[in-house]
């Protein structure tokens, strides 16, 4: 790999492990309800498997290793993006304190996009 591209890969490791603390407060944070709970578990999951899922595409030892695995980071983004908005829109936590993570959430994804994109380029 180019410098320039380690570098890349480092960055969306560093932030999505960065990203994924930031979901597990968040959880810790929300209210004892069921909902809140539920929703959460789900949080937790996806939100932590972005980073597990760029890891395992560093460790890729094929092209087609890695954009699975690069996909499933994404996979994991948007559907962490999906319960963000959940609770948000279900009224479980107000939209202001997220604002910034839902952005994170939003940078992540588009990162793992181009990323995916110029790996598939590359066949």
């Amino acid at each position: 790999m180019l410098n320039s591209k380690k570098k890349n890969y480092q960055d969306i490791e560093e932030r999505s492990f960065n990203f994924a603390i930031r979901i597990i407060k968040l959880v810790n944070s929300l209210p004892r309800t069921l909902a809140a709970t539920e929703i959460g578990r789900q949080l937790v999951r996806s939100g932590t498997a972005i980073n597990s899922n760029v890891i395992h595409a560093k460790t890729a030892t094929s092209k087609k290793e890695f954009i699975y695995f690069i996909d499933k980071a994404n996979q994991g983004a948007q559907e962490t993006r999906c319960w963000i908005k959940m609770l948000v829109v279900a009224k479980i936590i107000k939209e202001t304190p997220i604002v910034d993570l839902l952005k994170e959430n939003t940078e992540i994804i588009s990162i793992l996009i181009t990323i995916s994109k110029r790996a598939k380029k590359k066949k």
